[in-house]
């Protein structure tokens, strides 16, 4: 699978908010978005009026990137949001919400997506008692994602717990961070979407 390598800041300073790329980094004076608040470029900081289809563009780029995809991985859940019966746009938060990756980040397991990803794709974690090397993968209501029975899984979720202990966890996620398992307690909402998106914007550019 593609992935992104360049320069996570340039993301922030493009959308013009924080993403939290960089985890706890994005909280410290560290952020680039703290120190130069306008788009990366020779000529961004050049005044240009945005158009109505610019508009619905960067809401769309914006939700990729906080959640890591792609086109065409954008396209899958939206298209499984539009089949779905309920709002799609509020549907399609849900989708990406319950990604294994988000759950693991959500939860305090990991320091950002990114290490989220890393550890999942390397098998330190497991859905309902098996193992699972899928970042994509939708939990649902009543399945218990938990950390893998190894000395080096445990090392790495320990320090991300740790360093995420001031982080608020969402109640549709019951953490045990003593035993290192996250339960689905339930379906996110939209109140429970952290990020400022405007869905409405994104599922009208992409119904066109």
């Amino acid at each position: 699978m593609a992935r992104y390598i360049g320069n996570k800041c340039k993301l922030c300073r493009r959308e013009g908010m924080k993403l939290f790329l960089k985890g706890q980094r994005c909280f410290t004076d560290k952020c680039a978005l703290s120190r130069r608040d306008y788009p990366p470029g020779m000529h961004a900081q050049r005044r240009s009026k945005v158009t109505d289809y610019g508009l619905h563009l960067r809401e769309k780029q914006k939700l990729k990137r906080i959640y890591g995809l792609y086109e065409r991985q954008f396209r899958l859940v939206f298209q499984e949001a539009s089949r779905s019966k309920g709002n799609t746009g509020e549907t399609m938060l849900s989708l990406l919400e319950r990604r294994l990756d988000n759950v693991v980040l959500a939860s305090g397991f990991a320091l950002s997506r990114n290490h989220a990803r890393q550890m999942i794709n390397h098998g330190h974690f497991a859905v309902n008692e098996r193992k699972c090397d899928i970042a994509s993968v939708q939990v649902k209501p009543g399945d218990v994602v938990s950390v893998r029975g190894r000395e080096k899984s445990r090392k790495a979720v320990s320090l991300a717990v740790e360093v995420n202990k001031s982080q608020t966890i969402p109640d549709w996620l019951d953490v045990t961070a003593a035993d290192f398992k996250v339960r689905i307690a339930g379906m996110p909402r939209r109140e429970h979407v952290p990020h400022p998106i405007q869905e409405q914007l994104i599922v009208e550019i992409c119904s066109k």
